[in-house]
């Protein structure tokens, strides 16, 4: 997913300098292009228009010893020129600083504006004045290293956003709908999707009440239009640019597919499910868009530090002024001295530097399957102390199977079991219908379902009260036990068992299996490789819990644990004085995702819904958690080394810029100071761009 159509924070950072408020909302789709050939322009202009200024600048020819040929007018050159790059080059400036002024938040461009003006404003005024000596050529070149700086800046974000979005590439504009046998081709936003939210219940009581979708074909090397099912053929899809996954994901009859992957090798004919803003790629962009707009706390602290630069700045600039006036008398030495410090004083590098960091990071994050909802949670990520990991569907497959059976009478209950969670999408419902299906019985009517919480399912069948659950359920119901040899050897294979209870009797017993993903093994020794504490949520029984656990080297187990008290396990860890992060697939573990200092929703690449996690892992990839986490030390490391480089030479060359080390003969020229400044902010967006070149991978 290195495509997303991302609003990153960089836009706003930048807009709120180069266009007036309401430009910025009708310009906020490209800004960053629109700006980028806006300095481009006015940098080359202006550099040309400079040449001029410093050919006939008398300290240039005296500094390189040569002398440019005189004639009549050509002493008005330097200030005529001068004067037109001030005006082309540097009215971006101007206005960006008066829009600050006006919005009373000034910053970076009040405080080049100010430097421009006091420098072109003294040149004009030694023209008059006689004793004074202008620099005109100072002025131009600031003006073109600052546009240069600029240009070089938007160049930088936009590469670090430009290409997530070229996502919106990926979805076609046309598909190939079969009708009666025939394709025809169809605009894509013209297919409609299945609304299926009913379809098993009203297939079984009224199959012409079945839901379908459109059906597409789609050719070997065509993206996949909307998502849907595979309903005919086999092929392979490349879905990397969703997932993160660089294999191609085998597809055949009955899988989903994603609008925007690409088709590798065999013709697939697919039902649509989504389209539009329902599909999952639309709802990955909005994620995306969404974290954006939350505020990170290392943008926060440079945002308040480019606000107490430029503060520092005047009061730098006005101490300078007055001690080189009580020292030297007041005079260009001293307006030199002044402007110097303004220049210097830019707090441009810093305003750059989390923002660009974070656009990036971003990136990175979609490009591995990993979504950010709120970016405080990316930067806390690198602090935790603890990971909890929900079982079911997260650390295994959640692919139950049923591997073992004992009861009174076995298809009697079998079919019971069937029916009575007939109204059920939980994992081990879907476990016992296939096996009934499989079993060839016949699967009778049930009626007033009923879900309890944590515990199992309640129905109506055959006109007699039916409870299928677990070790809860038994409990709840305060029904004696049975099958207990088969259940303690079933815990110690690993397997969840579950009972049938008709009436107050249990009448069979179940045993199914959840396969441990190979991923997982990895993922928790990575994890206790770093030095965190790794712990296990389930609400399967202590036998089922801790043989999972013990294959995985998990210490920390919670057993037994209802879907509402599994934020009070998080709390409990938490209130040891703890960082914990809980990862769970978004649904059932929605309270506990919302209570860990981070919330780590796994697996929802096609139901980016989730509401109660920080960050979304598009795949069922324990793994994903240590590429975030070492996504979130590389975030880190860069924010620090490029806030050190924007503050740190801020804190060298102010002073120089004052003058402190003019005793010993070194002095830094305006156009020096906008050379160093340009060159932090060069530094900044480099550093930041080489975060590319490292490997989050675990």
């Amino acid at each position: 997913m290195s495509y997303i159509d991302i609003k990153v924070d960089v836009h706003g950072v930048f807009d709120r300098y180069y266009m007036s408020r309401d430009e910025e909302k009708q310009n906020s789709g490209n800004g960053h292009r629109h700006h980028e050939v806006m300095f481009r322009k006015k940098f080359f202009i202006s550099t040309v228009l400079s040449i001029p200024v410093l050919l006939y600048s008398s300290f240039i020819q005296g500094l390189l010893n040569f002398s440019m040929p005189t004639f009549t007018g050509s002493s008005l050159i330097v200030p005529v020129f001068s004067v037109i790059v001030f005006a082309y080059g540097g009215l971006p400036f101007l206005r960006m600083g008066k829009n600050e002024l006006e919005g009373r938040e000034p910053g970076m461009m009040a405080l080049i504006s100010l430097a421009i003006f006091v420098a072109f404003t003294y040149s004009m005024a030694s023209l008059f004045l006689s004793g004074t000596s202008s620099f005109f050529w100072e002025l131009v070149t600031l003006i073109d290293v600052m546009l240069l700086g600029h240009w070089i800046e938007m160049r930088s974000v936009r590469k670090a956003s430009g290409a997530l979005e070229e996502l919106k590439k990926l979805m076609p504009d046309t598909a190939e709908r079969i009708t009666e046998g025939e394709t025809e081709e169809v605009k894509v936003s013209e297919l409609e999707a299945a609304d299926c939210s009913n379809r098993e219940s009203a297939c079984s009581s009224n199959p012409e009440e079945c839901c379908e979708g459109d059906k597409v074909l789609v050719r070997p090397g065509d993206s996949i239009p909307a998502d849907g099912e595979v309903f005919e053929g086999e092929s392979s899809v490349d879905e990397s640019m969703i997932t993160g996954e660089s294999k191609p994901v085998d597809k055949s009859e009955g899988d989903e597919v994603i609008g925007g992957t690409v088709n590798k090798e065999g013709s697939l004919r697919i039902e649509i499910t989504a389209t539009g803003e329902e599909t999952a790629l639309s709802g990955i962009m909005n994620l995306v868009e969404e974290a954006q707009e939350s505020e990170s706390r290392s943008q926060k602290l440079a945002d308040r530090a480019a606000g107490h630069l430029f503060y520092i700045a005047l009061g730098s600039g006005l101490v300078t002024g007055i001690v080189w006036t009580l020292a030297v008398g007041f005079g260009l030495t001293v307006i030199e001295r002044v402007v110097t410090v303004l220049v210097i004083a830019c707090p441009h590098a810093l305003g750059l530097a989390v923002p660009l960091v974070v656009a990036i990071n971003t990136s990175m994050a979609a490009k591995n399957g990993i979504l950010v909802r709120d970016r405080i949670a990316m930067e806390e990520a690198r602090k935790l102390d603890t990971v909890i990991f929900d079982k079911t569907g997260t650390l295994t497959d959640g692919e139950q199977s049923v591997v073992d059976m004992e009861a009174e009478n076995r298809d009697e209950a079998l079919k019971k079991m069937a029916a009575a969670e007939s109204d059920s999408e939980h994992v081990i419902a879907q476990a016992i219908r296939e096996k009934a299906h499989e079993e060839g019985l016949e699967i009778p009517d049930s009626s007033n379902f009923d879900s309890i919480s944590g515990k199992g399912v309640r129905a109506e069948v055959e006109a007699r009260e039916v409870y299928v659950g677990g070790p809860n359920m038994l409990e709840h119901l305060g029904v004696e036990k049975k099958f207990g040899d088969f259940a303690d050897k079933s815990g110690e294979e690993g397997y969840t068992v579950v009972y049938v209870v008709e009436g107050d009797e249990v009448t069979a017993a179940v045993a199914l299996a959840d396969k441990i993903r190979d991923e997982s093994r990895e993922a928790v020794e990575e994890l206790q490789g770093r030095g965190l504490e790794v712990a296990m949520l389930t609400g399967d029984s202590e036998d089922v819990a801790e043989s999972v656990a013990g294959e995985l080297g998990i210490d920390t187990c919670f057993a037994e644990v209802l879907p509402e008290d599994k934020d009070s396990k998080v709390q409990e860890i938490q209130d040891e004085g703890k960082e914990v992060a809980m990862v769970g697939d978004g649904v059932n573990d929605a309270p506990a995702l919302t209570r860990a200092d981070v919330g780590i929703a796994i697996g929802s690449g096609t139901d980016v819904a989730v509401e109660s996690a920080d960050i979304i892992l598009v795949r069922n990839d324990p793994l994903a958690v240590v590429r975030l986490l070492n996504l979130s030390d590389l975030n880190y490391s860069k924010m620090i080394q490029n806030l050190f480089w924007a503050t740190g030479y801020n804190a060298l060359a102010i002073p120089l810029a004052a003058g402190v080390a003019a005793p010993i003969g070194i002095m830094l020229s305006p156009a020096v100071g906008a050379g160093i400044m340009s060159l932090s902010t060069v530094i900044v967006a480099i550093n930041a761009q080489l975060m590319r070149r490292k490997s989050i991978e675990a």
